[in-house]
């Protein structure tokens, strides 16, 4: 990573932050990269499968190694260090909490080396706790309510949620069981909507969001490009062996958007012809649920494509005239 441009030192307190934001396959990974190398940045991973390790090719992670930058352990990519990725066991959870605060601490270290922050993923939860400093309630897990639950199916479950939080549709994935188990075990326990519990604290950076925006029968045609990539590399061995690790099927990293779809191929449910099509179903579902979350939020700049995007940092940066 070249050490030839500095990002000019704040005036003000608060670390100023990049953020990539947009639906799967939509160039956050590329742009990420164009942007840390152009103004020595570091980047901070905000996509909730591809922190988990072993799971590279169907979360679409960028292909690195684990290494070391300035002292600070991350993931290497093309030089530039990548934080709270390829860092967690597959058995394990890690809350929207523990993002929010670990990226946190990572923005801090990277603003002490005189770097640019930049956050990039389309978990957009993750983004909205940081940029929003958002306060969620504080309940413990409950381990006997959750097993409950995930005896229920899917569906039951989020008519359950809506029952108790009408607005659950603005603010729960309800496609993703935990998010709907979470948001059910919070509202039950507390009496209190999910959704009217989180609040919005005094801000801790400044951010610039944005992201490239895709006519709809773009994103897919990449999307779709993208799994056939991703079952090229090896996608479904990649779950195979997963399985003969001993990782269960519920566990959280296997219950990545097609993952699911492609067990029921290797559980001879499905011909892979069908799962295969199960998961561009889902993915183009799961990009759609990203737009319209994303779409709510005003603050974001959409651009056109890598060029108009890099502009417009470049210019809230201050640093005009760089990318052309």
């Amino acid at each position: 990573m070249s050490n030839s441009l500095s990002v000019p030192r704040p005036s003000r307190k608060l670390p100023r932050v990049v953020c990539l934001v947009g639906p799967t396959s939509s160039g956050k990974t590329d742009l990420g990269l164009q942007i840390a190398k152009a103004y020595n940045g570091e980047i901070i991973n905000a996509d909730s499968r591809q922190i988990y390790k072993g799971f590279d090719i169907g979360t679409g992670k960028p292909k690195g190694k684990r290494g070391s930058f300035d002292g600070q352990r991350a993931f290497m990519v093309e030089g530039v260090p990548h934080y709270l990725m390829d860092f967690l066991d597959p058995l394990k959870t890690f809350t929207v909490v523990e993002w929010r605060n670990k990226a946190l601490i990572a923005i801090r270290g990277i603003v002490r080396r005189k770097h640019l922050p930049i956050v990039v993923g389309g978990t957009g939860l993750y983004i909205r706790s940081l940029v929003d400093n958002l306060r969620f309630p504080q309940v413990e897990p409950q381990p006997v309510m959750r097993k409950a639950f995930e005896n229920k199916p899917l569906e039951e479950l989020v008519r359950l949620l809506l029952s108790l939080d009408a607005d659950a549709t603005q603010a729960v994935d309800l496609k993703n069981p935990r998010r709907v188990i979470r948001a059910l075990e919070v509202a039950t326990l507390t009496g209190k909507p999910f959704t009217q519990q989180k609040k919005m604290g005094k801000p801790l950076i400044e951010s610039f969001q944005v992201g490239i925006k895709w006519p709809r029968e773009q994103l897919f045609s990449r999307i779709d490009n993208a799994i056939d990539n991703m079952l090229e590399e090896g996608w479904v061995e990649e779950i195979r062996q997963a399985l003969k690790r001993g990782i269960p099927e519920n566990a959280p990293a296997m219950t990545s958007i097609g993952y699911r779809e492609l067990m029921k191929y290797l559980k001879g449910e499905e011909s892979l012809e069908q799962a295969v099509a199960l998961t561009r179903q889902a993915v183009h579902h799961y990009a759609k649920r990203q737009e319209t979350w994303f779409r709510r939020d005003q603050r974001i700049r959409w651009c056109a494509d890598k060029n108009e995007a890099m502009m417009a940092v470049s210019t809230w940066l201050g640093i005009g005239g760089l990318c052309g």
